[in-house]
């Protein structure tokens, strides 16, 4: 009997020891999944690797984090168009790719979204995704529904297949959202003015008024 208690005891300690061990490559490897405490500070400057619009030379710069299923970040996405639209000479705006695990489709969209980027459509795609969310965002075929927005937009379609699932767009969207968890995002959409998180707005009232404040205070 003591014989089988030390092997059962010795045989938990190698499994235990097994499982930190695991778990201690999975962290030393795999990829960041909680936001890091960056002080509300954007972590990387906008480049011209980014999908950005608005003005050249702008006093203002809005960055945003968005999962296209999110319901919220579609409920932005008309306020962002307006300001865009409203401080042109002295806004621009920056999209960036934040899909998250519980949106089965978002990063499906995200994809579609870079390729049809590839084919100078990216705006456009952005446009239809959040304008017609439900349409796709429950569905089994969310991918050949957004196909069908690629041939709306007269892409190539066999460029767009191909782009869609290459590793260069999977690897784009993978950067925004590690910037985004570098940035401290947990949650969508989340804003950058001028490089500082700033608290969702309530109204578009509000926005412009966080953007005029920091068109004169800089």
């Amino acid at each position: 009997m003591d014989t089988q208690k030390r092997i059962v005891i010795w045989a938990s300690a190698v499994l235990i020891i097994g499982i930190i061990a695991v778990g201690a490559w999975s962290i030393a490897t795999g990829p960041t999944t909680t936001p890091i405490n960056n002080n509300g500070l954007l972590s990387e400057e906008v480049t011209a690797s980014d999908w950005t619009k608005g003005a050249q030379n702008p006093k203002v710069t809005l960055v945003e984090y968005s999962d296209f299923q999110c319901p919220a970040c579609a409920a932005y996405f008309e306020m962002v168009e307006q300001a865009v639209t409203e401080y042109d000479d002295r806004l621009s705006f920056t999209y960036r790719h934040f899909p998250l695990a519980q949106h089965k489709n978002a990063q499906s969209a995200s994809y579609a979204s870079e390729a049809a980027g590839k084919q100078g459509k990216f705006w456009e795609m952005h446009k239809m995704i959040f304008e017609q969310q439900a349409d796709w965002a429950e569905k089994n075929n969310a991918s050949e529904i957004f196909k069908g927005y690629a041939q709306e937009l007269k892409l190539d379609l066999a460029r767009y297949a191909t782009d869609v699932a290459s590793t260069e767009i999977k690897d784009a969207v993978s950067h925004d959202r590690d910037t985004g968890l570098r940035s401290g995002v947990d949650s969508t959409p989340s804003f950058y003015l001028n490089g500082k998180k700033m608290q969702n707005p309530r109204s578009y009232d509000e926005l412009k008024a966080l953007i005029e404040f920091a068109i004169v205070n800089g």
